[in-house]
């Protein structure tokens, strides 16, 4: 269910934006499923995705059809029993990341095969201690996390996994899987892996009486319920130039590029700091609220705030606001941290990038709050902060000298429809 390509692309790429309307995403996502559809042969037309309980471009704009699950449940005992069968070569396992060694398999996979930028410049590179945050929050199911084995040499060539979450779309909250890190060994791409994973993590999932899930990919395919963009603001721009990441603007020196994007030494708002665990139930309440005003988010309780957000040193950063007279934690800023690997360069082999995650301003103002965000970044020497144009991200974007990638980052529901394409504002979910 997902091939996540999130954008590890560089700023200043011509990308063709022809597709994006100022005016939101309804027009750009019939042009992009009109463009998709006239440009595969009929064979070739989704022919798995249109077996499944997913929004298709034929109903787009359909108003008769329900919002909620396009699929009713079907009972537990008539859900398929045994995995699938993957072609004779190949055996599925069970990935427990709490193993070191196992851990390790999946770190490897990954690194060497997972999502890369379309010029092959820059790969992933999840953390082991990502990895395991990522996958064992409250309440996870260990056999989600899915491997397939060579039988003869047992090693690991691909990878899915599964995470319980509660998404509300609307005034109804759903149990859900997220569906990341589908990955196949490169020289395994032609054997048509992907689909029969898809379909095992799906029966997993039923297995656990849960008919939703959330995922997200670079590609269109039947149906985004919405299109981001990535933005980029550059922390360290001459490393950023040096590896291809971004270019020297028209008319710029580097020396120039160097001071348009040098931030304070310092954070400038009173009573900014890092999140501490006594802090759970305050940050809840202010994510909690804040949510409310979304189409599609999170359903967040003290746990899964302590799991997601609490900070833990290489993989999240949260700092707040409390107010030094009141003592009321007002405002709210997350990040998390996903390098990329530099492929190919002399110089550098890592690319630092912090990703904006859930962020709250009610006194603070968010473009305040959030180059405070920036400042601190810069201290713990990330090269690059990137934010997706959900939530109210959109009004500190260009304000703070964030330039569009060329990346787009399309969100998906299974088997749930929504009435309306939304835009990338009525979003409040990020997924990792």
């Amino acid at each position: 269910m997902a091939d996540d390509t999130k954008a590890t692309e560089g700023h200043n790429s011509s990308s063709n934006n022809t597709l994006a309307p100022a005016n939101g995403n309804e027009v750009s996502i019939d042009s992009l499923a009109r463009q998709v559809q006239e440009s595969l042969s009929l064979a070739k037309r989704h022919k798995f995705w249109e077996t499944q309980p997913v929004g298709q471009f034929k109903d787009l704009g359909d108003a008769s059809l329900p919002e909620g699950p396009i699929e009713p449940p079907t009972p537990l005992s008539e859900v398929k029993q045994e995995p699938y069968n993957l072609p004779s070569p190949y055996e599925w396992t069970t990935c427990d990341m709490d193993l070191e060694e196992m851990c390790n398999e999946v770190y490897v996979l990954l690194t060497n095969n997972y999502v890369e930028d379309d010029e092959n410049m820059f790969r992933f590179n999840y953390s082991k201690e990502f990895l395991r945050w990522a996958l064992r929050p409250p309440g996870f199911y260990r056999s989600w996390h899915i491997g397939v084995r060579v039988k003869t040499s047992k090693k690991l060539v691909a990878f899915i996994t599964g995470v319980p979450a509660r998404i509300r779309a609307r005034d109804t909250v759903v149990t859900m899987a997220e569906i990341n890190f589908l990955c196949v060994h490169k020289k395994l791409r032609s054997k048509r892996l992907a689909p029969v994973m898809i379909k095992e993590v799906t029966r997993r999932v039923h297995m656990e009486n849960i008919w939703q899930a959330a995922y997200t990919a670079g590609v269109v395919l039947p149906t985004p319920i919405s299109t981001c963009q990535y933005w980029h603001r550059s922390l360290n721009p001459k490393k950023l130039i040096d590896v291809g990441f971004s270019r020297l603007g028209a008319r710029m020196t580097m020396s120039r590029t160097i001071k348009l994007y040098k931030l304070p030494d310092q954070t400038v708002t009173p009573g900014f700091r890092k999140m501490e665990p006594h802090d759970v139930p305050a940050v809840t309440r202010l994510l909690r609220n804040y949510l409310k005003q979304f189409v599609v988010a999170p359903d967040f309780d003290e746990n899964d705030v302590e799991h997601w957000l609490l900070p833990k040193e290489g993989v999240i950063d949260s700092y707040l606001v409390e107010s030094p007279e009141t003592h009321e934690i007002t405002d709210f800023c997350s990040f998390y941290t996903l390098p990329s690997s530099i492929l190919g360069n002399q110089n550098h082999s890592t690319l630092k990038a912090a990703y904006s995650y859930y962020n709250v301003s009610t006194k603070t103002p968010l473009i305040q709050l959030m180059n405070d965000a920036l400042i601190v970044a810069k201290q713990k020497d990330f090269d690059v902060f990137n934010a997706l144009d959900v939530m109210q991200n959109e009004s500190f974007l260009k304000e703070l000298k964030f330039g569009p990638g060329d990346g787009k980052l399309h969100y998906y529901l299974y088997n749930y429809r929504l009435k309306h394409v939304l835009r990338a504002s009525e979003l409040g979910l990020v997924l990792l």
